[in-house]
């Protein structure tokens, strides 16, 4: 239950950090900056001064928020009991053999003893077939 609620905030805080990056205007320069593809002041390698306008702000604590939530979820599942090994697993005991009962009680029918079935003879017996190698 606790997880499905750390889901619902993650994925809701993964929209609102889509959103806020989307909406910010761009910069200009990029990396190509870095490169010398703008310019090659410091300003191009450290990076413009930025207002701190409330999508910064927003995507920032939209990123951290993110990140906390994805933390506590992976701690939270690292815990939960996953599926183990059959190899861990202690083998039950093998129960005991059961026995006949020593008599039968009276007025109970006999248990006879099992019997293998006798050999077909007759039109349906075939004589078992040998071949002989030279």
């Amino acid at each position: 239950m606790f997880s499905k609620v750390l889901i619902a905030l993650l994925a809701i805080d993964s929209v609102l950090l889509v959103a806020a990056i989307l909406l910010q205007a761009g910069k200009g320069g990029g990396l190509a900056a870095t490169f010398g593809g703008a310019s090659s002041s410091a300003d191009a390698i450290m990076g413009t001064r930025q207002a701190g306008n409330l999508l910064t702000k927003a995507s920032w604590w939209c990123g951290g928020i993110f990140i906390g939530l994805a933390f506590v979820l992976s701690v939270t599942s690292s815990r939960s009991s996953g599926p183990s090994s059959v190899l861990d697993q202690t083998f039950a005991p093998v129960p005991a053999p059961v026995s006949a009962p020593a008599a039968a009680p009276s007025g109970a029918a006999s248990i006879l003893p099992v019997q293998p079935a006798p050999a077909p003879t007759g039109s349906n017996a075939k004589a078992p077939t040998t071949t002989k190698t030279p």
